[in-house]
């Protein structure tokens, strides 16, 4: 029996969404974190790995953690350094994201920060894209976390989650295919394709990732629900129509889920549509992880058909 169904490596975040009234709403974010959480609050044992600085942003962060029963072994605190912060704003082409997070203690993370033990107690390892953008030490600490979890046959789970603020296509391209190739469990968006790699259609997008090397391929597609991908072929997962407010995590929120189920050992489809009602009842409420749903909640939904 493993320690932890996930152990995630990322950046924690401390957000400020701005609301329709025209305040700033506090709360919290990274996009691993994000994972962890969705994960957890279904179930799962979850652990992260970082640096956090030594300021009141990384104190909250650790109350919301210890509150979600994050494991916090993995975690280093760096007194010269700060905790990330990023806004998130709304308008007619959806939410936008500014960052300030140049020099966070996060991408100071070195693969000498990684607790080998802990990374092998784990049933999934989960990195992103992001984990990768912010330095070139974290993208370096991103692969030594992702040989350490195959040479103990630990599962990967990665999310391509492609930021043009962060890194250039040009740039991101190389690590996060390197780390797609080595993934189980590969998550990406058709909007996250486009910008990469210039494929838009669900089907080439899968294809090209599984002759990477992917295991399993989810491309998601927001409102329209998501592609399930393997070499034995494909499923699509419908949309699911709601109300919804804020996206901000969405795809988190399917990860996080789709991992959890994972771990209960439920079958890639299966999985898939429990995942995809999980990230609907995300949007119905502001920030990252403040909505993500319990699994009370997606059981209703899934029963309701909603």
């Amino acid at each position: 029996m493993t320690a932890f169904d996930v152990v995630a490596i990322g950046e924690p975040l401390y957000e400020l969404n701005r609301q329709p009234a025209g305040y700033f709403l506090p709360g919290f974010g990274g996009d691993t974190l994000n994972v962890a959480i969705a994960a957890a609050r279904l179930g799962s044992r979850c652990a992260y790995i970082t640096r956090l600085g030594a300021d009141i942003f990384a104190d909250e962060l650790g109350e919301l953690m210890r509150r979600e029963d994050i494991a916090m072994t993995g975690i280093r605190r760096d007194a010269a350094a700060p905790t990330g912060l990023y806004f998130v704003t709304h308008g007619p082409q959806g939410h936008v994201f500014t960052y300030r997070r140049k020099g966070s203690a996060a991408s100071l993370m070195t693969p000498a920060d990684l607790d080998e033990t802990l990374i092998a107690s784990a049933g999934f390892l989960h990195a992103s894209g992001i984990s990768q953008a912010i330095s070139a030490s974290a993208a370096e600490t991103v692969s030594a976390a992702i040989a350490i979890a195959r040479a103990h046959g630990v599962r990967v789970s990665f999310d391509t989650n492609f930021r043009p603020k962060l890194w250039t296509a040009a740039a991101a391209r190389g690590p996060i295919e390197s780390a797609a190739a080595q993934a189980d469990v590969l998550k990406t968006s058709a909007e996250d394709c486009q910008a990469l790699i210039g494929l838009v259609a669900p089907r080439d997008i899968a294809t090209h990732f599984l002759a990477l090397g992917s295991k399993a391929v989810i491309v998601t597609l927001g409102k329209d629900g998501a592609l399930v991908a393997t070499a034995a072929g494909a499923v699509r997962v419908p949309g699911r129509q709601v109300d919804a407010v804020d996206a901000t995590g969405a795809g988190d929120a399917f990860t996080g889920a789709l991992l959890a189920e994972l771990a209960r050992g439920a079958p890639l489809a299966e999985a898939a549509f429990f995942a995809n009602a999980a990230a609907a009842l995300s949007t119905l409420g502001y920030g990252a992880i403040a909505p993500l749903p319990r699994r009370p909640a997606v059981e209703a939904a899934l029963a309701a058909g909603d």
